[in-house]
């Protein structure tokens, strides 16, 4: 079932919000009967069973081009999903709080090449545990680079059966701290990875960077991100916390049961991955740990509105954000080739290292599209979430597209199928 809202009626209840305007895919050099695959295969993947639901949005020059509801809102809900429906996004949330970091630099409030114990210095005297089973002290100081590219050494505890520092990771059940200050004081108890600027790690990095923004900025993190992000890009649907009066569109995220492979509402998988009131990432009705890392919820046109300011250099609406040499720099890749081989396969983020991918700050990049092989140009600057959501601004086709599913540990390759279905829309390429 596909639910195509009219998108005048939906804009206009963005309250608030300049709405982006709607054009045909031929004005923007694309064809609607070609971009109509990308409806066939969001109605493919909720008639297989892949998703029970999915919210897809391509804009193309500044210009709206597709924007398309398709299913139900979930496994428990048979209502169908709606354009304005609130996702997790999850780790969609680093860039946004990467930004925020990118806001304070350019203010001067610190440089790169800083030692992040100048802004926690909760974090003095770590210790690195080897692989066999020694503690070894830190050779170098990590920086505040090294912590936005995720090389400071920190993990995420997603391998505790093989890797002994994931295990002290899941141990310790950060995300049950309290704010960012309980957080860091368990984090500083557990051991690196690695030394750090060795090798990429997908890691809790980002979750110091948003103590780090509170630190500097002298407000909270949520505070901090809703006055110089979200409110000047008008990004109203876009929360840590929902508000009580817009809980009804959030969305039911899912598991695959692994028995039967059919889909299983969350709420109900064994723990830590099932509902815990009051503990982030898993009640967002009741939040006091902010998590810069992956805390957010919001809607498609909300994260376009986002993605769409980094394609047009940092501004939106005559709200700057930062600067256009900025959003430059952070999609460019910065890690280094050592880096980038340790990093191949490595989960969640398995593209990372791979023949054409690479990491800036905040967001993964395509260095070489060709050696990925899939559709698409070098330059594209991505994320995704942990429950199946995707973006990616391609600044050489002016592309951004949004994606969003609440799937976790999805087997599906919803970007691949997703960035073939835009592309081969394209009738008129600006790539040289």
């Amino acid at each position: 079932q596909i639910i195509l809202l009219t998108l005048s009626i939906f804009l206009a209840s963005s309250v608030g919000a300049k709405p982006f305007e709607r054009s045909s895919p031929e004005e923007e050099g694309m064809s609607s009967v070609q971009l109509q695959r990308l409806s066939q295969l969001a109605s493919k993947y909720v008639a297989e069973g892949r998703v029970p639901g999915i919210v897809n949005l391509v804009m193309r020059n500044g210009q709206i081009v597709h924007f398309e509801a398709v299913g139900n809102r979930g496994i428990d809900d048979s209502s169908p999903m709606q354009l304005d429906d609130l996702f997790r996004i999850y780790s969609m949330t680093k860039p946004i709080t990467s930004v925020a970091a990118m806001q304070l630099y350019e203010q001067g409030k610190f440089q790169l090449s800083d030692p992040v114990t100048k802004f926690v210095p909760e974090l003095q005297g770590l210790n690195v545990l080897n692989e066999d089973g020694t503690f070894s002290p830190i050779e170098r100081e990590m920086t505040m680079h090294q912590l936005l590219m995720h090389t400071a050494g920190f993990s995420y505890g997603f391998h505790p059966y093989r890797d002994p520092v994931d295990k002290l990771y899941v141990a310790a059940d950060l995300v049950t701290s309290k704010d960012l200050e309980a957080f860091v004081l368990k984090l500083a108890e557990l051991p690196l990875r690695s030394q750090p600027g060795e090798l990429y790690h997908y890691s809790v990095a980002v979750d110091v960077t948003g103590l780090v923004v509170e630190r500097l900025s002298g407000v909270p993190l949520d505070e901090y991100i809703d006055t110089n992000i979200l409110k000047p890009l008008q990004m109203n649907d876009t929360f840590f916390e929902i508000p009580s009066t817009k809980r009804d569109r959030f969305v039911q995220n899912h598991f695959i049961n692994p028995e039967t492979g059919s889909l299983i509402n969350a709420d109900y998988a064994p723990a830590p991955y099932g509902y815990r009131k009051g503990v982030a990432l898993s009640d967002y009705f009741n939040v006091s740990l902010i998590s810069g890392g992956a805390g957010l919820v919001s809607t498609a046109m909300d994260y376009a509105r986002f993605a769409e300011m980094l394609r047009r250099g940092g501004t939106l609406d005559g709200a700057r954000i930062l600067g256009p040499k900025s959003i430059t720099f952070m999609t460019k890749n910065h890690l280094s080739e050592p880096s980038m081989h340790a990093a191949w396969e490595q989960m969640p983020t398995p593209d990372i290292g791979r023949p054409g991918f690479g990491f800036g700050l905040g967001f993964g990049v395509v260095t070489d599209a060709a050696a990925i092989g899939v559709l698409g140009s070098d330059g594209e600057y991505n994320w995704g979430g942990a429950a199946g959501t995707i973006f990616w601004v391609d600044p050489t086709e002016e592309l951004v597209v949004v994606s969003l599913i609440q799937l976790m540990q999805s087997p599906w390759p919803l970007r691949a199928d997703v960035k073939v279905a835009v592309y081969q829309a394209l009738t008129e390429i600006y790539e040289d």
